[in-house]
């Protein structure tokens, strides 16, 4: 277990209301393994967020779930009952965020994702107590599904066979209107693709669509190259990451992928948590960053408000989204799911380093699919 207190400020401050009460925030992120990338930048932005903030009246209790839904639930229910923390959030997976997110909520703590969106828990599971700051799972895949139409008709699909890759293939198809190739789940963790990259060669497809996350994206894409197959492959954000691209290699240039946000975003909350990532870490931040790093202010923001004790005004706090988002504009829709833009981006090259640039808006104000499905 790791502890983190709130430190003091450091190049510049969010304005947060002074904030007398202790306020314990559980983390479960994935620190270790294939997904470790994904949580560092989770965990760090978050961090950094509390950090800038000047309130010092935080604790964050941080600790690794591994990737393994079992050590996910164990480690929730620490937090909850022996550790007394007033909110959770971190996960970024969403098989372990269907283990742990229904017990959270029915034992009234307040869970805020920072990426993880089920579809299950958007629509008729949606819970007055749960908050997704993210997306919602379909959300960056319908946008390529849109993207699509532009320049392909016969697409190959592909994702890992569990509650996120389900979404990303229904999102996909929800507006894609061409004909699919072949469609194929493939495992959680999978490192080999050579059976699925000879039935991409084989199928007569004129693109491929995937969703592979952290190592899976990686071990793909340069198998991929190595093959020599050629058709274009496109996908969300997730796979074509800033957290991953430097292990993938130019393989990725060119590559259109879709995101709520990018690092070239123009707004002043943007520029500013680009910055102060950069400048404490190193590293450009990754999209896990950015929807970390707003999960924090709407959390300080909320404080600003309301005592995490009165969980009604708390929960009345944060759905007023009163925070300045790296992503612009931002709402939440009725589900507590986000109301947001949804770009297409492209893989570049600044200098010797990998990114990506804005290339075109796919969706304005786009909710998403489930949300008449929720009855709060």
């Amino acid at each position: 277990m790791k502890r983190i207190l709130g430190a003091g400020l450091l190049g510049f401050s969010l304005s947060v209301a002074a904030q007398a009460e202790p306020v314990k925030i559980g983390v479960i992120t994935t620190l270790s393994g294939g997904g470790a990338g994904l949580g560092n930048d989770m965990r760090d932005a978050f961090t950094l967020a509390i950090k800038q903030s000047g309130n010092k009246d935080i604790e964050l209790v941080v600790e690794d779930d591994a990737q393994k839904p079992e050590l996910a639930v164990q480690i929730a229910d620490k937090m909850i009952q022996s550790d007394k923390v007033d909110l959770l959030t971190g996960i970024i997976w969403s098989n372990l965020a269907m283990a742990v997110v229904p017990n959270a909520v029915a034992q009234d703590v307040i869970y805020l994702s920072p990426n993880a969106g089920p579809s299950a828990l958007a629509g008729a599971g949606c819970n007055a107590n749960y908050f997704n700051v993210a997306y919602q799972n379909d959300n960056f895949h319908e946008a390529m599904g849109q993207y699509a139409n532009q320049d392909y008709k016969k697409i190959f699909i592909l994702a890992p066979n569990y509650p996120a890759g389900k979404d990303a293939l229904t999102g996909f198809k929800r507006y894609y209107k061409g004909e699919l190739a072949g469609e194929l789940y493939t495992q959680v963790g999978q490192t080999d693709y050579a059976a699925e990259i000879a039935q991409i060669r084989a199928s007569g497809a004129d693109s491929v669509f995937f969703f592979l996350p952290g190592g899976m994206g990686i071990a793909f894409m340069k198998q991929y190259a190595q093959s020599g197959v050629g058709i274009p492959v496109m996908g969300p954000g997730f796979s074509f990451s800033q957290d991953v691209l430097p292990a993938i290699g130019d393989a990725a240039l060119g590559v259109r992928n879709s995101a709520s946000w990018a690092k070239d975003l123009d707004n002043e909350a943007n520029k500013a948590f680009v910055t102060a990532f950069t400048t404490e870490y190193k590293r450009l931040p990754s999209i896990y960053a950015a929807q970390s790093w707003d999960t924090a202010n709407l959390i300080l923001s909320a404080l600003a408000k309301a005592s995490v004790k009165d969980k009604e005004a708390f929960r009345a706090a944060l759905k007023s989204a009163d925070f300045k988002s790296v992503r612009g504009e931002f709402t939440f829709n009725t589900n507590n799911h986000p109301i947001q833009n949804i770009y297409v981006r492209e893989v570049v090259k600044e200098g010797d380093t990998l990114t990506n640039k804005i290339l075109a808006t796919a969706f304005e104000k786009h909710g998403d699919a489930y949300a008449e499905q929720c009855k709060m």
